[in-house]
């Protein structure tokens, strides 16, 4: 089928391409010493829309231009942008840059980005490519057409806990920053957008860096880095409300607010949202609620922003997943998944035999996850000259929360009590209802100083500080039986201090038709954990490590649009919090090691944007997901010796004419482990520990690492007011565990969505756009993510049990969106 569809898209493009008409040259200069000007950004719009950045003479042509009205716009920093319609009867046109009177935020994010050009794979998406897709969903869901990117939530619609994986690795390898600060938590290494609801309302712009890319603040990347960029300056006053309503009674509401520029100095802006939903999978709610606000001072030579933006989030627990009687259909499994999930009750086991694929292991009302977090940024530039600028940012969140659950059955020695005897009746279990906490504090101060000689030479000299403290402790807030425990008692209490410091250095030279990157990090790592937790007490773990993390690059431009590249990339990564406290072999986690080869080639002309890059990922230690997870839904992980990722992708996207557009991206890839042995536990009749089962696989596959990733975006616009899209993504086979069994993976998923957005002004608003997307459009039942756990008998048989997060069928979102 997929052949197919692919097949009659190409005839479909080839039949309704046409070939424009008409070229322009423009010639972009300073207006001071009217020096050609490089790197600047050149847009037309209107029959034809393209985007090119000038030569090193300032100069870029546009060919194929439909006869019909442009407009011209050009942007640069450290210059007023200009628009200006376009006169398509001249062959030339030459535009002189004033130089602003005030610099932006786009240098704050300077020494945490891949500039155009440069010798690392990455894609930026831009605020208008934000706002097609912003009606609710998470993050990662505005991102899933970039390439080698799998995305999913437990609650199945995107709406509450989601998850991204690119080439692979998850997002404890996916390095996250907002504003060059980093996101991710400093224990788990995960970055949580739960807790940061319609963040994306607030985002100027996103970079996503493939491979170990060039994040100098914060943890190696392993996978990917998304460097997010909050608003910029917008220097005339808005009003703005966005509002959707979609399946499983979704929710968004938000009110944003701008002054514009007072008094070419000041300028504040302001989010208030609301997002909820009933999700996808039996009870997955979520009620999540969340404000932006920034402030800043801007002047020919200084920036002060001060940002805080805060995100509250009540989810109701949907990590348990589907058991696979219920995906697959084989229901005569489900008595023996009855007694491995250990359900009590004659009437759980009905509800389980009677349940569909959105199937939830939870009822009890309030199982469910509570977080609050708020950041805080303030960020300082000083232009110090033409040549010299300094950026500097403090930063500091506080976050709290809690998971609440209903125990049944558990057992008093487990919470530290004693016995409870009634009657002469001797009780060892009690049901529960539980609190664990998470109480934390991070807080720190970034630094770099950019030096720009000329402009063929640029220099970047940066530092970062940041400490952690977090306290990690349990609740008892209901026992049918209380034995000697009291309300505010903590059955275990543990906390964690983690100190971050890195310093890099990087450079990049442009010699000819060669540009040269280096880059190197040092970074020391001092992390203490003690006291009690969960699983075990007295914990006592204090790893200290000093990782040096060199790249160097290469880019040959063959043309002004065309150019080659290659770089090489070294990073080391620490161990994480679950790595220690669930680590059941004897030598303790190690920290994971990478080498990563990218190369690649480029072409922008005004109508195509082709980018081609293969890569190598080769680990030392690499910390894999085993297949089983925690009692929380995170994957328990393992150290293996040798492994590696290896693939192509693609990027593309093809102005066939000015009615019609295709984007597409590809991820070809072979993720493996070499020389890997799996460990299972041996159990006798009466389920008693008999011994270990070793299996020993020469080369197999890294779990969770499909081998085919493909999207797919053909855009129709039969008039500048309505644009209509059809989206594909295909991902092949996924493995649940690192033994390359078929009985346990997860299958092969083709979603089709489609999109209509509508825009047009009436009344005086500037701006209403009307947006209906519909998800899922053939009604697949897929699943994108999973994990199975088993045991091995007597006689050497394995059983195991396999869990899914299906994701929704058909559904929908429909977005109205008010500017004035």
């Amino acid at each position: 089928m997929i052949k197919q569809s692919f097949a009659v898209t190409v005839m479909f493009l080839m039949s309704i391409f046409v070939f424009g008409q008409q070229s322009v040259t423009v010639t972009i200069q300073d207006a001071n010493s009217k020096k050609g000007l490089e790197h600047v950004t050149v847009v037309i719009t209107g029959r034809t829309n393209s985007t090119q950045t000038t030569d090193e003479k300032g100069v870029v042509i546009f060919n194929n231009l439909t006869t019909g009205p442009h407009a011209l716009k050009v942007s640069h920093i450290g210059y007023n942008s200009v628009q200006q319609p376009l006169q398509l009867g001249q062959s030339s046109t030459k535009i002189l840059l004033e130089p602003r009177s005030i610099i932006t935020e786009e240098v704050l994010v300077q020494s945490t980005r891949a500039k155009d050009n440069s010798s690392t794979t990455f894609k930026n998406i831009g605020r208008e490519e934000i706002a097609k897709n912003n009606l609710g969903q998470d993050i990662p869901y505005l991102l899933d057409q970039t390439p080698s990117v799998v995305i999913g939530s437990d609650a199945g619609a995107g709406i509450g806990y989601t998850n991204i994986r690119i080439r692979g690795s998850d997002n404890q390898r996916i390095n996250v920053t907002l504003n060059g600060i980093q996101l991710n938590d400093a224990e788990s290494m995960g970055s949580f957008f739960v807790n940061l609801p319609d963040f994306a309302s607030s985002v100027e712009s996103i970079q996503v860096q493939r491979g170990i890319g060039t994040s100098t603040n914060g943890s190696g990347s392993f996978g990917a880095s998304i460097n997010i960029q909050s608003n910029t300056l917008e220097k005339t006053p808005y009003v703005e409300f966005n509002n959707s309503f979609g399946s499983y009674q979704s929710w968004k509401n938000t009110l944003k607010v701008g002054t514009g520029l007072i008094n070419d100095k000041f300028a504040f802006n302001a989010r208030l949202s609301r997002i909820s939903s009933d999700g996808y999978i039996d009870r997955a709610s979520s009620d999540l609620k969340s404000f932006y606000v920034d402030g800043g001072y801007y002047s020919k030579k200084h920036i002060v922003k001060a940002i805080v933006f805060s995100g509250k989030e009540k989810t109701y627990q949907a990590w348990y997943g589907t058991p696979e009687p219920l995906i697959k259909g084989d229901r005569a499994k489900l008595a023996d998944y009855a007694v491995a999930m250990e359900l009590g009750s004659p009437e759980e086991i009905a509800r389980l035999l009677s349940a569909d694929r959105k199937y939830n292991l939870y009822t009890y009302d309030n199982q469910t996850d509570n977080y609050t977090q708020t950041h805080h940024q303030l960020h300082y530039t000083n232009l110090l000259s033409e040549q010299l600028s300094w950026n500097a940012a403090l930063h500091y969140t506080r976050g709290a929360g809690y998971y609440e659950e209903l125990r049944l059955g558990d057992k008093f020695s487990k919470y530290g009590l004693p016995n409870v005897n009634i009657g002469g009746e001797t009780i060892e279990k009690t049901d529960l209802v539980r609190r664990r906490w998470l109480d934390n504090y991070y807080y720190g101060a970034t630094s770099s100083l950019i030096y720009t000689p000329s402009t063929d030479l640029k220099l970047t000299l940066g530092s970062a500080y940041n400490q952690y403290r977090g306290d990690h402790y349990g609740e008892i807030i209901w026992a049918r039986h209380a034995s000697t425990s009291f309300i505010g008692d903590k059955y275990y209490a543990g906390d964690a201090q983690k100190n971050d410091f890195s310093i890099f250095m990087k450079g990049d030279y442009q010699i000819g038709k060669w540009l040269l990157m280096a880059d190197i990090q040092y970074r020391n790592v001092d992390y203490r954990i003690d006291g009690d937790d969960d699983k075990i007490k007295n914990m006592a773990f204090h790893p200290q490590y000093d990782f040096l993390n060199p790249k160097l690059g290469l880019t040959y431009f063959i043309n002004s649009t065309s150019n080659v590249y290659a770089s090489y990339a070294y990073a080391s990564k620490e161990p994480v919090r679950k790595d220690f406290v669930e680590n059941t072999s004897s030598e303790a986690p190690k920290p994971e090691k990478m080498q990563d080869i990218e190369f690649g080639y480029r072409l922008r002309t005004d109508n195509l944007n082709v980018g081609i890059n293969g890569y190598g990922m080769h680990y030392k230690d690499q910390l894999i997901p085993t297949g089983a997870i925690n009692d929380v839904g995170s994957p328990i992980r393992q150290n293996v010796a040798k492994s590696y990722r290896i693939g192509l992708e693609f990027d593309g996207a093809w102005r066939i004419s000015e009615h019609f557009t295709w984007k597409a991206t590809a991820g070809l890839s072979q993720n493996k482990i070499k020389d890997f042995i799996e460990y299972g536990t041996i159990y006798d009749d009466d389920f008693n520990i008999v011994g270990e089962e070793e299996i020993y696989y020469k080369k197999t596959n890294i779990a969770l690492s499909p081998s085919t990733i493909v999207s797919n975006e053909l855009s129709y616009s039969p008039t500048p007011a309505l644009n209509l899209a059809f989206i594909s993504k295909y991902v092949s086979k996924q493995y649940l565990d690192n033994t390359t069994a078929d009985e346990r993976s997860i299958d092969a998923f083709f979603v089709n969505n489609v999109r209509a957005i509508y825009s047009f002004s009436v009344l005086g608003l500037q701006k209403i756009d009307v947006n209906l997307s519909i998800n899922n459009i053939f009604n697949e039942k897929y699943e994108t993510g999973g994990y199975t756990w088993g045991s091995f008998d007597q006689n050497h048989t394995r059983s195991f049990y396999n869990f899914y997060t299906p994701q929704a069928t058909a559904n929908f979102i429909l977005g109205l969106n008010i500017r004035f």
